[in-house]
């Protein structure tokens, strides 16, 4: 990691106490208990909840809906973070503007994947496994062509809500956390609303259940699997922008997300927005917890344990059809 990276913890940018997992008590020791310590635990935890939901959420379209496994997904969330940060650094420009006017950018884009995608190896009943192989080659070239033009030193952005945060009582809300969940949450809204309110919508929730009544309807399934892949790869804009927002990024740093976001996927219910929501607050609550009371390197751990727990007793996951 660079000296920028390195000087975040003195700016206030770095892990809060509450995500530290501070008072959480050394081997051998008793845990340290307190409600303020509580409180601000849940509140971390929901935060990081709501950014969950902007990371998966592409990936519930994707996946939930379209049956199609884009492990490329982490890939576009961290390019649109590298699009935050130049044009953040160079221009001045806030990164959440910079992730609204890319979504149009980032849309076409998932359109092209898809096109490729359909005409390699869906078309030809291929998207099983060559499909899959197609995804991981796009991840990591994406990631290799990042490296070649950036280098592998952590990259952040400079913003007014990046360092302060809002006190309420003993509750503290980092805007740089607070904010990407707002965001969030807004983008979740809206796509809830698209899908279940309008007639593109309504396809798109269709298209895995029965394409051929969709064709009866003089409706194209690919052309309504193209403008859902389209969304999906759009999210990663917002996602990126978010990502860069909350802490330091390097191009390989979407590894760490490949698991958590299939897993909430899962865990909400294939092809359910709402379920999502809920998978990722549930997530992000349990992986505060445990980083709270009893360390990070605990987090990962638990909340899989959480998930395996959930699925065993509701394969479906949570509000899965």
């Amino acid at each position: 990691m660079d000296e920028e990276a390195e000087s975040l913890e003195n700016k206030g940018w770095g892990p809060q106490p509450a995500e530290r997992g501070t008072c959480a008590g050394n081997a051998g020791e008793g845990m340290i208990f307190s409600y303020d310590l509580l409180i601000n635990a849940i509140i971390a935890g929901v935060l990081l909840g709501g950014f969950y939901v902007a990371v998966t959420i592409g990936i519930s379209i994707a996946f939930g809906i379209l049956d199609i496994v884009n492990i490329a997904h982490v890939s576009f969330i961290i390019l649109g973070a590298y699009i935050a940060y130049f044009l953040n650094v160079n221009y001045g420009l806030d990164p959440i503007l910079v992730s609204i006017l890319m979504l149009p950018v980032f849309y076409l884009l998932g359109t092209a994947v898809y096109q490729i995608y359909y005409l390699s190896f869906e078309r030809r009943g291929q998207e099983a496994l060559r499909g899959l192989a197609f995804f991981f080659g796009l991840m990591f070239v994406t990631e290799v062509g990042l490296i070649l033009v950036f280098g592998v030193d952590y990259r952040y952005v400079q913003a007014a809500y990046v360092g302060p945060s809002l006190r309420i009582g003993v509750a503290d809300f980092p805007f740089r956390m607070l904010i990407p969940c707002v965001l969030a949450l807004v983008m979740f809204g809206i796509l809830q609303l698209f899908l279940s309110k309008t007639y593109t919508g309504r396809a798109i929730m269709a298209v895995s259940q029965d394409a051929l009544a969709l064709k009866l309807m003089a409706v194209d399934p690919i052309r309504i699997k193209r403008i859902a892949f389209g969304i999906s790869v759009a999210t990663a804009a917002i996602a990126g922008a978010l990502l860069i927002i909350i802490h330091p990024v390097e191009p390989a740093v979407g590894r760490e997300y490949i698991g958590r976001i299939f897993a909430i996927a899962v865990l909400g219910g294939l092809g359910s927005l709402p379920g999502t929501v809920i998978g990722a607050m549930l997530l992000g609550i349990m992986e505060s917890f445990t980083a709270t009371f009893y360390g990070p390197s605990w987090a990962p751990a638990v909340s899989f344990g959480f998930l395996l727990l959930a699925l065993a007793f509701r394969p479906q996951g949570i509000l899965g059809r």
